[in-house]
């Protein structure tokens, strides 16, 4: 972790040293609500949104959710004069806020965490360029009988599973799930959408995967450019099919998959309409995306 100040359980502590007790219900039981943004120009993108996803998980959960949510909010707010190093000279970071019941089920003291970090861009500056490599897993999503998939959490065995076999099947390949019907869901850190020259923009019924915030703004922009999009229960076999498609997620924002289970999606390359997006994207918020990630992936 970043040298920086975080916050945990209304106190600011350095990051460092940060520990939790080792019976924290989110280590025993895997309990832990999480929310990650990042910001951009120094602040934090749609961070109403982030906080209103957190505050629905949270009520998934049975915590109290306002309270808790205004505590973070605060959190939110005076974690950057703290912290001027994470932020400057066109350099962005993330934020990570987790919750945990603390040491007892009813969460009557919870574990409230805020702390930051740089952007690892390393891990994703040269995909925009390039693209990445997509494999469908074995492994499925959590049925929503386990938990409803609007919950943000985690509890990832699954996720750490499915990354392990698509990296088996081809190095440095990102997995896709399927729900319990076979149909795509979501990527471990990301949502799936899909595009049809005949057809526009389509993702996965968004009752069955997690909300995603960038995948959002992905159809306000596509709004503004006027693409169709629409949700669909949308099968591997369609998938395969798909002039493009992409992963959104907050700290990347949007990558092109250009290879699916070890053969071309589309072109093999990214496309028109990926660059057209991320342009849009950038405009939006006032940095060139995949530029600012160029020029800090060499910094670590």
């Amino acid at each position: 972790m970043a040298d920086t100040t975080a916050y945990l359980n209304g106190r600011w502590v350095p990051s460092p040293p940060l520990c939790l007790p080792i019976d924290d219900l989110g280590f025993l039981l895997g309990a832990t609500v999480v929310e990650r943004m990042r910001t951009f120009s120094g602040k934090i993108f749609r961070l109403d949104d982030h906080l209103q996803r957190l505050q629905r998980s949270l009520e998934i959960v049975g915590w109290d959710a306002e309270a808790i949510g205004q505590q973070v909010a605060i959190a939110c707010d005076g974690f950057f004069p703290r912290n001027p190093s994470l932020v400057g000279a066109d350099d962005d970071c993330g934020i990570v806020v987790f919750i945990t019941p603390g040491q007892t089920r009813d969460a009557r003291q919870p574990t409230v965490c805020v702390h930051g970090h740089p952007l690892s861009f390393c891990d994703w500056a040269r995909d925009y360029e390039t693209g990445v490599e997509a494999v469908v897993v074995e492994v499925r999503q959590v049925p929503s009988e386990c938990w409803p998939t609007e919950l943000k959490c985690r509890s990832r065995m699954h996720y750490y599973l499915a990354d392990q076999e698509a990296d088996s099947q081809s190095p440095g390949a990102k997995a896709i799930l399927l729900d319990g019907e076979g149909n795509v869901g979501e990527g471990t850190t990301a949502n799936v959408v899909a595009y049809f020259a005949d057809q526009g923009l389509v993702t996965p019924r968004r009752c069955k995967v997690l909300p995603g915030v960038s995948q959002q703004v992905l159809f306000e922009l596509a709004d503004s450019l006027g693409i169709p999009h629409c949700e669909e229960d949308l099968s591997p076999e369609k998938l395969n099919t798909a002039d493009e498609a992409f992963f959104t997620s907050t700290s990347s924002c949007l990558l092109p998959i250009v290879r699916l289970n070890s053969r071309p999606l589309g072109e093999g390359t990214p496309g028109p309409l990926f660059k057209k997006l991320l342009a849009a994207w950038s405009k939006r918020v006032g940095v060139e995306i995949s530029e600012q990630a160029s020029r800090f992936a060499t910094r670590n």
